[in-house]
């Protein structure tokens, strides 16, 4: 993804120096890098998932695997994976969510995957999270609702919850505070380019206007989003929230290398069951930071 963002800033600048009109048409296929083949670490004979279909139109459809956890009263979590690889590239992810005493509902944004193919955009993939929400209302709705989004789909989980705030509780791993902030991590960020990404994905702006819970989790050493975008956008929510800081955790590893840490800030933040109790390590609370919560 780091490359992804790289691309677009070497487009912007492209862009800013020609005139070229096109930019806004292809700022989706920049931003989302969308891969329809599977990730090539993906071993489909482990694959114990559900395969959905969920209808966004009269034309378009989304792939999506359901991973029911034991329990049929657990809560479920709505996954919005992030950019470049399908729903493939978290298949080892999932069940880490299912351990931790969800349901997990995951989709492909049309573009990806087996999803109706098309350009994303940032309008396109906010319609996709909205008509996964709706599914996942229809097939579990006495449950419990939560929102998880991982880098990039950090910024659509945020525009859903915005829109849906009877949602029990919103997660946002590895998340960055907009495209043009990332593009100005880039070595190409001191141009003035900014104003020609029309595809924000602005969760910084609209952070403060989520009021359900709210975990943002992040590791230290993650060299794709920066972990200060994490630490701007907690300090920027009003809602009940809380920081899971990830010590040299990457954008990749945190469910599998910090699992029991996680399980611990998800369970104890949202008021849910604790899961694998015993087999917990204390989460540290002191002055390093490793957990801050406000509420």
């Amino acid at each position: 993804m780091k490359r992804t963002f790289k691309f677009l800033a070497i487009a912007l600048t492209a862009a800013f120096i020609a005139g070229c009109a096109f930019i806004e048409t292809k700022q989706g296929e920049w931003i989302f890098s969308p891969a329809q083949g599977a990730w090539r670490g993906y071993n489909q004979s482990g694959n114990a998932f559900e395969e959905r279909w969920i209808t966004v139109n009269a034309t378009d459809k989304l792939h999506a695997w359901y991973s029911p956890a034991a329990d049929k009263n657990a809560p479920v979590l709505l996954y919005l994976h992030g950019a470049r690889w399908n729903i493939t590239g978290s298949a080892a992810r999932i069940p880490r969510w299912n351990k931790m005493g969800f349901s997990v509902l995951a989709i492909d944004y049309r573009g990806f995957g087996e999803s109706t193919r098309r350009t994303p955009s940032e309008a396109s993939a906010n319609e996709d999270a909205e008509a996964a929400w709706a599914y996942l209302s229809k097939i579990s709705p006495d449950n419990k609702h939560f929102i998880f989004g991982h880098s990039l789909g950090g910024a659509i989980a945020s525009k859903l919850a915005l829109n849906h705030p009877e949602a029990n509780g919103l997660i946002l791993e590895g998340a960055f505070t907009s495209i043009p902030d990332m593009v100005r991590e880039t070595k190409w960020g001191f141009l003035p380019v900014g104003f020609l990404v029309t595809q924000r994905f602005d969760t910084l702006d609209r952070i403060d206007d989520i009021t359900m819970p709210i975990l943002f989790a992040h590791g230290t050493r993650d060299d794709v989003v920066p972990f200060s975008m994490s630490e701007r956008l907690f300090a920027a929510a009003k809602a009940p929230k809380r920081f899971f800081r990830a010590e040299g955790g990457n954008h990749h590893n945190l469910t599998s290398n910090y699992f029991d840490e996680y399980s611990r800030a998800v369970t104890e933040h949202f008021g849910l069951e604790m899961n694998r109790v015993a087999m917990m390590k204390p989460v540290q609370t002191s002055d390093s930071g490793a957990l801050q919560s406000a509420h």
